[in-house]
C-alpha cells in the first residue's frame, strides 16, 4: 500500500505546476504523509463497508489513503466511494487512482463531474439527485476532504445556493465542511484539513455554531510550523486537521501537534471540552490548547472581566483610506488633522508625522468629520501583524500631548479602545497597553486565533483584569516608561495579578 501512496504522491507533484485554475478554484493538493495521517484518525470500528465522500477529490490522494488503510489493516473488503471533482485534468488522474484498488477491493465508485456546492445543495434540496432515482436521502458514513480555500462574495451564486439550504458562511472551505456535515448519516465521521481562521472572528460564527450543534469534535491536529502542511504550494495559512462525528455527544477532545508533515515529533493530549469552547461564549470561539499546563486564565481567576465590564469599547478604525482618497495628504497642511496608521505607534510613543508610503493626514470637511475622534488617550491594537512578527497582539497608546490637534483619525488597520468615541483615562489606556503587550496575553490569544488578524470581536471576547488593576498597571507604566521592556511588563503583570 505504501507503494500506491508514493505513486499517487509523485502524480501530485507532477501535475501541480500544470493546474490552470489553481487560483480560481483555491486548489491545494494533499501530500501523501498528511493524507495517511488523516485516514488514520477514523475510528477503526466504524470502517466496515464504508460509504465514503471525498469532496473536491483532486487526484484522489485522500481516497487513496483511506482505501489503503482498509486494505492494509484488513478492515473491509468492500467500499462505496463518491468523489466530486470539478477540474477535468484532476478527474482524469482520479480515475487512475481509483483503478489501483480494483484487484484488492470490491469498489463501487462514482466520480461526479460537478461543482461540489451545486451538487451538494441539489442533493440536500432533493431537486435532482445525481446519485439515485429513488427518494431515499443520500447519506455517507465517512467523509475525507481537503476543501478549497477561497472567499465567497456575498452576492455570488455560491452564497445564494448555500443560503437555500440554511448555510451562511464566507469561504469555500467552511462551505464544503458545512455541506458535508449535512450529508452525513448519524454517527458518520468527517476528517478535514482546513485553515484555522474559522476558530474565531465574527464572519465564521454561523459556521462554528452549525459545526458545534451538529457534530462532536473528537480530534484536532496542529502543525507547529505555519508553512509545512502545504510546503510545495508555499501556503503560509495555519491549518488544523479535525475529526468530527455527526450527532455524537460531545466529550473530551484529543489535541495533537507535530512540527511538520513528517509527524516525527507527534504528541497528543486530552482536554475537557470546556477548554475548547468556553461555557457561555456567545461567539463559539474554538480554542486549541497545545499544553496541559494551566492556562493564563486558569492561573489567574481574577482575569475574568470583559472590556464592556471595565467600561471600555473597541471599534475598528473608521477611516478606510481607499474610500477617502481625495482627502488624504502625505504631510499635515492647513485644514488637515492627523491620520494614524499602525506604524505611527512604537511602544508607548506616537511617531507623527512620519516619512512613509502611507499618508500622515486627512483633510477635514463635513463628510470626513463624522469619521474623526476627539484627541485624547486611546489604546490602539494592530489589526494585522506580518507572518514574520513574533507577537500576534501589538498595542500602542495615543496621548493627547503627542499631537496638537483637537481631532484625529484612526485608519482601518487599527482597533481603537475608547469610551463612547471619546478618550479613556490615561492610566487605563497605559494599563491596557501593557496588559495586551504581555507575553501571557499573546500566548492566550494564540489558543483561539490561528491567523495574523486581530478583530474587534476578538478583543471584546477576551478576558481582562479589573479596571482597578489595569489602572494600577498603567500608573506603573507612566512612571517607568523609559525603562520598560518585555521582561519588566511580564513581571509586573504577575505581581499585580
Amino acid at each position: 500500500m505504501a507503494q500506491l501512496l508514493d505513486a499517487v504522491d509523485q502524480e501530485r507533484l507532477a501535475i501541480n505546476p500544470s493546474l490552470k485554475r489553481k487560483s480560481e478554484l483555491g486548489q491545494f493538493l494533499t501530500p501523501s504523509s498528511i493524507a495517511s495521517f488523516m485516514a488514520s484518525l477514523f475510528d477503526k470500528d466504524t470502517m466496515s463497508h464504508p460509504n465514503i465522500l471525498d469532496a473536491g477529490a483532486g487526484i484522489g490522494s485522500l481516497t487513496c489513503a483511506f482505501l489503503s488503510r482498509l486494505v492494509s489493516e484488513g478492515l473491509s473488503n468492500q467500499a462505496a466511494i463518491t468523489a466530486v471533482e470539478i477540474d477535468e485534468i484532476l478527474r482524469e488522474k482520479l480515475f487512475n487512482t481509483l483503478s489501483l484498488f480494483e484487484d484488492t477491493l470490491n469498489l463501487n465508485s462514482q466520480v461526479i463531474a460537478a461543482d461540489y456546492i451545486e451538487w451538494a445543495t441539489n442533493v440536500l434540496l432533493d431537486e435532482e439527485s445525481l446519485l439515485s432515482s429513488s427518494n431515499n436521502k443520500i447519506r455517507f458514513s465517512h467523509a475525507i476532504l481537503n476543501p478549497p480555500y477561497k472567499k465567497i462574495m456575498s452576492n455570488s451564486r455560491h452564497r445564494k445556493l448555500l443560503r437555500g439550504v440554511g448555510i451562511e458562511t464566507v469561504n469555500l472551505y467552511s462551505a464544503f465542511v458545512a455541506l458535508t456535515i449535512e450529508l452525513m448519516e448519524d454517527h458518520g465521521q468527517i476528517v478535514a484539513i482546513i485553515p484555522r481562521s474559522f476558530c474565531n472572528g465574527p464572519y465564521f460564527r454561523p459556521f462554528r455554531q452549525l459545526l458545534l450543534e451538529k457534530t462532536a469534535i473528537k480530534h484536532m491536529h496542529l502543525f507547529d510550523s505555519r508553512d509545512k502542511a502545504f510546503k510545495d504550494d508555499e501556503v503560509l495559512q495555519e491549518n488544523v486537521i479535525m475529526l468530527l462525528e455527526r450527532g455524537e455527544i460531545q466529550g473530551e477532545v484529543q489535541v495533537s501537534t507535530s512540527r511538520d508533515d513528517s509527524f516525527s515529533d507527534y504528541e497528543v493530549n486530552c482536554y475537557p471540552f470546556e477548554k475548547i469552547v468556553q461555557p457561555k461564549d456567545s461567539e463559539f470561539f474554538i480554542h486549541i490548547p497545545t499544553s496541559n499546563e494551566e492556562s493564563f486564565i486558569e492561573r489567574y481567576p481574577s482575569v475574568c472581566f470583559s472590556l464592556k465590564e471595565i467600561g471600555v469599547e473597541v471599534s475598528t478604525g473608521p477611516v478606510v483610506d481607499f474610500r477617502v482618497k481625495g482627502h488624504l495628504r502625505d504631510m499635515p497642511e492647513d485644514g488637515t488633522v492627523p491620520l494614524f496608521y499602525p506604524n505611527h505607534f512604537v511602544g508607548t510613543l506616537t511617531e507623527w508625522p512620519k516619512v512613509m508610503k502611507k499618508p500622515n493626514a486627512v483633510f477635514v470637511d463635513d463628510e470626513m468629520k463624522k469619521w474623526l475622534y476627539p484627541n485624547g488617550y486611546y489604546t490602539v491594537v494592530k489589526r494585522f501583524s506580518s507572518k514574520e512578527e513574533k507577537r500576534r497582539i501589538v498595542a500602542g497608546v495615543l496621548t493627547p500631548s503627542s499631537v496638537n490637534y483637537a481631532e484625529v483619525g484612526f485608519e482601518n488597520g487599527l482597533n481603537v479602545l475608547h469610551y463612547q468615541k471619546q478618550g479613556i483615562p490615561a492610566e487605563l489606556a497605559f494599563g491596557l497597553y501593557a496588559y495586551l503587550n504581555s507575553t501571557e496575553v499573546d500566548k492566550y490569544f494564540r489558543v483561539f486565533n490561528g491567523h495574523t488578524q486581530v478583530n474587534a470581536t476578538d478583543l471584546r471576547t477576551m478576558k481582562f483584569p479589573s479596571r482597578e488593576k489595569l489602572e494600577k498597571f498603567g500608573r506603573w507604566v507612566m512612571s517607568n516608561s523609559d525603562t520598560i521592556g518585555q521582561e519588566e511588563i511580564d513581571q509586573k503583570l504577575e505581581e499585580i495579578l
